[in-house]
């Protein structure tokens, strides 16, 4: 990735010093304009397109009203939510994830910031060309509508590649036209960058999203590093479709099938059969609670970390080979001593718990609620992991006293402590509740045989179809609930822990995942790319939008302040209206650039 973006920039400064040498000399025409890498073609074709789509005038002024009372209360809007943000930013900087933290991240540039991989840069930039061809479009309509003469119109690339549309109002003209004629002009281009974003939603999650469904299967999200799938072949993208024979529908049903799979070797079936390999299984640590391996119980402890995985070899003594076995290992033995490749350690096996609940059940006996905490064993029910936890809860119960064994961490060592719990309702279903947050697998350790990360692809196709129940009830269903799950989804995964990748669009990478049904399934792989195009449309138009009304110079907010703060202040009685307005503007300019300064930069300044 580094070399590539070596590559681009030195081809940029070429290409930058080749046009401006080519300039120097006067060999460009007068109709090519070039500032560093932005080379801009210049045409006064097109203006009378203009004046003909600009003939219902009434209607047109009409929409530009509309537009200022849309960009107004979005401009008052993005002050408070800037400002909010940039507060949160020095008062909890540390509540922001330390992927938001890094600048290059506002970027909307796939390969440099971290949630835009390249295979998204297509759709990224037919959305960018889409938006700003309209928006100036939408400056130029009005130009014409309120007479304002037009000095030119063009195309702007970033060194060859097209990068939008521009129209250049003849100044002299346009500052003889009158404050609202302005701001009706100004407030045009984002208008109509909201009027496409509405258009995209409304086609994307109607036919669009309808037509797609997920494929059977269990889709690879990532096969863990040294893990015996990769070592097999299995990449992100593929389709697990079938093991020893038996078909996987879902995602959960191959859990299963390798659970009930006793032997080491199977044979699995890719993309519906397109392709067999051999998987031998091995029980390879894929997560971890330090606290839990480093050594406790005079052992050496475990050395693992995500880019070093381990294989767990025996747990007392006894081989293990598979992740079933390990489970039953474990389950013989309150305190286990696990053999990996790299390292040994003996701890309580049970369920680790992130949190005890201070009022909840657990929490109002004397149980710690700020020390790490291992609930082996329930009613006299074995707990090895949060399943096996719901399952002995899930027996017992509201208002019951039962026993809970605990093993608790003081002064470095597991201390067995059992506790008189008062058992309160589950909130999610039957059974009682003890008021804790475990953490998966056995004791905080997670062991896969496999070696996979499954994406979860019908969630996210949910959150686009409004499902209510798509991660576990992330959004509402509604139309601007789905509208808020768009503008998140790219950087999902860093906003919510619980989901281990972010959506990209319908990028080639995870296309194998859904298939086209219903109304348009005979477009085939049309409907994704469709569904590609609308989702980056919809979302950079809304940010284009979105940045332009920033009250700034030289963006359209800037403008349209000026002129709104112009119109407010001249109907006051004071002297001096022309130095008040500047004072107006250049304060709100300022706030709102420290606000985005310190909401950008806050968390990394603040936090050292």
């Amino acid at each position: 990735m580094a070399d590539l973006l070596l590559w681009v920039l030195a081809g940029v400064l070429l290409y930058t010093l080749a046009m401006m040498a080519l300039r120097t000399q006067g060999w460009l025409p007068s109709y090519i304009r070039v500032s560093g890498p932005i080379t801009t073609v210049h045409t006064k074709r097109g203006r009378a397109f203009l004046n003909w789509l600009a003939a219902p005038r009434r209607f047109w002024r009409a929409y530009g009203n509309f537009g200022v009372g849309i960009a107004l209360v979005t401009m008052g809007a993005m002050l408070v939510v800037v400002l909010t943000a940039a507060a949160g930013s020095i008062l909890s900087p540390e509540a922001t994830p330390s992927e938001v933290r890094n600048p290059q991240n506002v970027l909307v540039i796939p390969g440099v910031n971290e949630f835009l991989p390249l295979s998204a840069a297509p759709g990224i930039i037919f959305g960018l060309l889409v938006g700003l061809v309209v928006h100036e479009g939408g400056h130029g309509l009005l130009c014409r509508v309120e007479n304002i003469d037009i000095d030119s119109m063009g195309l702007a690339f970033f060194a060859f590649i097209p990068v939008g549309a521009f129209v250049e109002p003849d100044e002299e003209s346009r500052n003889e036209a009158d404050r609202g004629s302005q701001t009706r002009m100004f407030s045009a281009g984002v208008m109509n960058n909201f009027a496409i974003t509405v258009i995209a939603f409304a086609l994307l999650f109607g036919p669009i999203v309808g037509s797609i469904a997920v494929a059977d299967g269990a889709p690879v999200g990532q096969s863990l590093p040294g893990s015996t799938a990769e070592a097999a072949g299995i990449e992100r993208g593929d389709l697990i479709t079938a093991v020893n024979g038996t078909a996987i529908a879902e995602p959960g049903e191959l859990e299963t099938v390798l659970r009930n799979t006793t032997g080491q070797q199977v044979a699995v079936d890719l993309n519906g059969g397109d392709r067999t390999i051999q998987v031998t299984r091995e029980p390879t640590i894929t997560a971890a609670v330090p606290q839990v391996i480093d050594g406790r119980g005079n052992e050496s402890g475990i050395n693992w970390s995500e880019r070093t995985p381990t294989d767990v070899v025996a747990v007392n003594g006894t081989a293990v080979s598979t992740e079933r076995e390990f489970e039953q290992a474990v389950a013989n033995h309150t305190v286990a001593t696990v053999e990996t490749e790299n390292g040994t350690a003996t701890f309580p096996t049970g369920a680790f718990v992130i949190q005890v609940f201070e009022d909840g059940p657990l929490g109002n006996t004397t149980a710690p609620t700020d020390r790490y905490v291992i609930v082996t064993e329930i009613a006299g029910e074995r707990v090895i992991d949060p399943g096996s936890l719901s399952e002995a809860l899930r027996d017992e119960q509201p208002g019951e006293t039962v026993p809970v064994e605990t093993y608790v961490l003081r002064d470095g060592d597991f201390e067995r402590d059992v506790y008189n719990v008062t058992l309160d309702p589950h909130p999610n279903g039957p059974g009682g509740f003890v008021g804790v947050a475990p953490a998966r697998g056995v004791s905080g350790l997670v062991v896969n045989d496999f070696g996979i990360k499954t994406y979860p692809a019908e969630d996210f196709l949910g959150l686009l179809q409004g499902d209510s129940e798509a991660f576990g009830g992330l959004t509402d269903g509604s139309w601007l609930g789905r509208v808020f799950m768009v503008l998140i989804m790219p950087f999902i995964g860093v906003l919510q822990s619980q989901i281990p990748y972010n959506f990209a669009g319908f990028v080639p990478e995870i296309a194998n995942f859904y298939t086209a049904t219903g109304l348009l399934g005979g477009l085939g792989s049309g409907v994704l790319i469709a569904a590609n195009l609308l989702f980056w449309t919809a979302w950079v138009n809304l940010q284009l939008g979105m940045f332009n009304l920033v009250p700034t110079f030289p963006l359209d907010g800037g403008h349209i302040l000026r002129t709104s703060s112009e119109a407010i202040i001249s109907r006051l009685p004071v002297d001096g209206g022309r130095r008040l307005t500047t004072t107006v503007t250049v304060s709100i300019s300022l706030l709102m650039l420290a606000g985005l300064f310190l909401m950008i930069f806050g968390p990394q300044l603040f936090t050292g």
